[in-house]
């Protein structure tokens, strides 16, 4: 996620720079035209070139507009993970009937299921962005867990389920009632949605068409543009089409980052601040003395 730092401008430029590259071509390209055979070239009305640029621009609003939907979505989506994640420790340990425990402390207990969600929420995050999901997490999850992880195709998925299993597990030693032990599963329940939202937005592919054409009818636009200008303005015109280029190509690849909030950009989510800022919370709770600090920018952006 883009903080509130300036960005840099080699940044900026990097995103568009073959883009550019492209129009200043075609705008020498026309140039040389102009020079060997104007009167070959065939003029262009200026209500043309501003036509289509109108209708590139509300193209382009609709796009980032739905793109911008589809980011805000994915925020809300691992809002609600940092909700209910600190709910659930918060209730196991609220419900808990410390008495009935026989060869566990509530502590033990309490660390294991608070780790475990710390693990989860860091798996779902590498998961979502096509990294690996059981990196490092060792140092959550005993040996046991990881074994079983092993057999999973959805890490995350499999994390859920031995939640389940141990709330199941102190249900039937009467650790909690079965009240409370709906109470939990209701947690555990909400996490899975929230999972199943995160999936969907990384999956579901933006159509790949209307990007394509987007970009098209932008280069269109722009040779257009450029053939009215050579013949009015001349060389005062390549500065002038490479800064409409930039604005337009810099819009459209805003839209296009947004759109997919799960590809390990800095424009992406914030997974690994978020998961950290749970890790952080869940400690506390648990009332750990380790507690690791937030994660710090890296210069203009949060992962």
């Amino acid at each position: 996620m883009l903080t509130d730092t300036k960005i840099p401008f080699r940044y900026i430029i990097k995103q568009i720079r073959f883009d550019i590259a492209r129009v200043f071509l075609v705008s020498v390209f026309f140039q040389m035209l102009k020079y060997y055979f104007s009167s070959y070239l065939p003029p262009i009305p200026v209500q043309l070139p501003t036509i289509l640029g109108s209708a590139i621009s509300l193209i382009l609003a609709f796009k980032i507009n739905q793109s911008y939907d589809r980011w805000w979505e994915a925020r809300k989506v691992w809002g609600a993970i940092v909700n209910d994640s600190r709910s659930l420790l918060i209730q196991a340990k609220g419900f808990m009937e410390e008495d009935r425990l026989i060869s566990e402390t509530p502590q033990e207990v309490l660390k294991r299921i608070g780790y475990r969600q710390i693990a989860w929420c860091y798996s779902l995050g590498q998961s979502l962005r096509g990294l690996d999901p059981v990196a490092n997490l060792q140092q959550y999850i005993s040996a046991e867990e990881l074994t079983y992880l092993e057999g999973h195709k959805n890490k995350p998925l499999a994390l859920l389920a031995l939640h389940n299993q141990e709330l199941k597990d102190l249900r039937q030693q009467g650790v909690f009632g079965a009240y409370e032990h709906v109470q939990l599963a209701t947690m555990l329940v909400r996490l899975c949605d929230s999972m199943g939202m995160a999936e969907r937005i990384n999956s579901t592919v933006f159509p790949v068409t209307y990007r394509l054409f987007i970009h098209l009818f932008i280069y269109l636009f722009l040779i257009v543009l450029s053939l009215g200008l050579v013949e009015t303005i001349g060389l005062t015109e390549i500065p002038i089409l490479l800064a409409l280029a930039s604005t337009f190509f810099l819009l459209e690849k805003t839209a296009k980052y947004l759109q997919d909030p799960f590809r390990n950009r800095p424009t992406d989510t914030p997974v690994t601040v978020i998961s950290r800022t749970i890790e952080i919370n869940l400690k506390q709770l648990l009332d750990e003395k380790q507690v690791p600090k937030p994660v710090a920018a890296e210069s203009f952006y949060l992962m």
